[in-house]
């Protein structure tokens, strides 16, 4: 299958390695030419994981997203959502019939490309998808290599608008087996891990993160009490979902650290090996970090908002972008992802529901 990795992050070479190493064709897109030139030039990733050490070449290193693009018919974007606003004026008139968009995960950015490609005037049928986490534990050691040390087991994913949903999940299973069916875009949105285990690490290990020349939030960071605190956060997202109808798998992020039980997202033991690889201990600027900007800011306006829209109370989620601004001394309310922001907070629950099975109207 021809399939497009736009980016140039550690999910991005990860996805990029392990998708050529499946046998399909890739277009890997990077904007950064000076920063990807080692890749254009060996026309390869390095990898390590399970398997040892290798380079896996790669079809097509290209630094025009038209390139990448065309013709493709799975475009994966393996990348942080404070990317997607720029990512999707870029790509709205570059979709076509038929193409699948795939973002683990995605921050209810599938519904902000769709609207951006609406908005440009392009009428394609084309498939939005997102997942609950990227589908790997994965750091990039230099500018063209990659270590990942543990892989998606289960990976629930929405479609918008659903009518596409056998479609875009067929296309998608061809690259990840692992994609279960969650509904529709919201419920996969709803599914993001990112806002629930991030925001509590970074806000509540401040002084350390700070005092530090390196932490690992995952392991050191990690204690019983901040455990409480996410747990109670999760308890928010799942509040969330089942009022708005969304049944279970949940995927409790609890079970992300537990031994047995029901399986997570990348299985059991996924935690041990993060924090064995050593990779997650680094040194975090509170006010530049993608867990502040990205998770906290994005992801929990945006369950914050989906809860005010549900009737919801979401304190937890509410006090963390509270706190959150006040260390980073921006407005996360204002700037965040919200209904409000994309113009969804006057729709009835009906609406909604039409709205993210059949699309945008012409």
């Amino acid at each position: 299958m021809e399939i497009a990795v736009l980016g140039g992050g550690h999910g991005c070479y990860a996805a990029a390695a392990e998708l050529s190493e499946a046998g399909h064709r890739v277009r890997l897109w990077r904007r950064d030419q000076e920063a990807f030139a080692p890749v254009l030039a060996a026309r390869a990733i390095s990898v390590k994981d399970f398997a040892g050490e290798r380079d896996v070449p790669i079809a097509l290193p290209t630094c025009s997203l038209q390139e990448a693009v065309e013709g493709a018919a799975l475009i994966v974007i393996p990348l942080p959502a404070t990317t997607h606003e720029s990512l999707a004026a870029a790509l709205a008139p570059l979709l076509a019939d038929g193409q699948v968009v795939f973002l683990p995960p995605g921050t209810f950015g599938g519904f902000l490309m769709a609207s951006a490609m609406h908005a440009a005037g392009n009428r394609a049928d084309v498939s939005f998808a997102e997942t609950g986490t990227l589908p790997y534990l994965a750091r990039k050691h230099g500018p063209r290599h990659v270590v990942i040390s543990g892989f998606g087991k289960r990976l629930p994913t929405g479609v918008f608008p659903l009518r596409n949903a056998a479609h875009a999940l067929g296309v998608i299973r061809a690259a990840y087996p692992a994609v279960e069916d969650c509904g529709d875009l919201l419920s996969g949105a709803l599914m993001n891990a990112g806002p629930i285990i991030h925001p509590p690490l970074i806000v509540m290990n401040a002084g350390p993160l700070e005092h530090f020349p390196s932490w690992d939030i995952h392991n050191e960071g990690t204690q019983p009490a901040i455990r409480r605190v996410t747990d109670a956060l999760d308890a928010e997202r799942i509040a969330v979902r089942e009022a708005l109808g969304y049944g279970a798998p949940h995927f409790p992020l609890k079970d992300h650290y537990a031994k047995e039980g029901e399986e997570w997202m990348y299985g059991r033991g996924a935690h041990d090996k993060l924090t064995d690889s050593g990779d997650w201990r680094e040194n975090i600027v509170l006010t530049e970090h993608r867990y502040m900007l990205e998770d906290t800011r994005l992801g929990l306006s945006f369950i914050s908002s989906v809860g005010r829209w549900a009737g919801v109370p979401t304190p937890l989620c509410d006090g963390f972008l509270a706190i959150g601004a006040a260390i980073t001394g921006r407005d996360f309310r204002a700037e965040g992802r919200t209904l409000e922001k994309l113009g969804l907070h006057t729709l009835t629950r009906a609406a909604m529901r039409e709205l993210l099975a059949t699309g945008l109207r012409a």
